[in-house]
């Protein structure tokens, strides 16, 4: 896996409806019905490439999701060609793109280096591997789970927490949405690609733009830290 793939979709001309997430690049088509959904997703199917590509793609009766990849780091430069294939095929077919509706819900589970327990994890949610600290839902509909690998010395207070990754000119307004239902923040520090929220029962959340709304886009990270 490497960074450079997603650096490289986040710099290309011709992508601006897909959100790079945690789990790669995603775009969501709004529909009329789940007879449009699929229709639209039937003439995605037969865009070159998207047959062997791993591409998965999720109905329902008002929204396509499309998402290219299952991590960010298996973004490769022949997935921005598709991406603008399947946008050429979103237009013609009248669906328009809502980069608000894109999102991922990441579940974190830190723990200090010794105590990761990914296969436990892995067996009883029934995930498949995708890579060596992390799961994901066969299915596609489930929340990624990550192994966070917590720094030997550091007190272990909250043990789990939850990513929202979501497109960068949403995530204020996400931000702001939590504020008002309640939430307060923690820790904000990486803003604006990344806040920490805690509700009122001190449990953590972390709103994410990262890497879409990521700056400066040199550096390398990897996901939130709301242990």
């Amino acid at each position: 896996m490497s960074s450079q793939g997603w650096r490289d979709f986040l710099e290309a001309d011709g992508v601006e409806e897909w959100v790079v997430l945690h789990g790669g690049a995603a775009a969501a088509y709004d529909v009329g019905s789940i007879a449009e959904a699929s229709a639209l997703a039937s003439e995605i199917t037969q865009v070159p490439g998207v047959a062997d590509s791993g591409v998965l793609l999720t109905l329902s009766d008002r929204r396509l999701t499309v998402r290219l990849t299952r991590g960010v780091g298996f973004l490769e430069p022949h997935h921005i060609d598709l991406a603008r294939a399947i946008s050429e095929v979103a237009r013609r077919q009248g669906a328009v793109a809502d980069r608000g509706a894109v999102q991922e819900v990441q579940l974190a589970v830190a723990a200090r280096p010794g105590d990761l327990d990914v296969d436990f994890w892995r067996a009883v949610l029934g995930y498949d591997t995708l890579a060596d600290d992390n799961g994901v839902d066969p299915l596609g509909h489930g929340s990624t789970v990550w192994m966070q690998d917590l720094d030997p010395t550091k007190p272990l207070r909250h043990a789990m927490h939850v990513d929202v990754s979501v497109a960068r000119e949403h995530a204020v307004r996400r931000l702001e949405a939590a504020l008002a239902a309640g939430g307060r923040v923690v820790e904000e520090s990486d803003a604006a690609a990344g806040w920490v929220l805690s509700d009122r029962a001190g449990n953590r959340v972390c709103i994410a733009s990262w890497p879409d709304g990521a700056e400066p886009r040199s550096g390398d990270g990897s996901g939130s830290e709301g242990d």
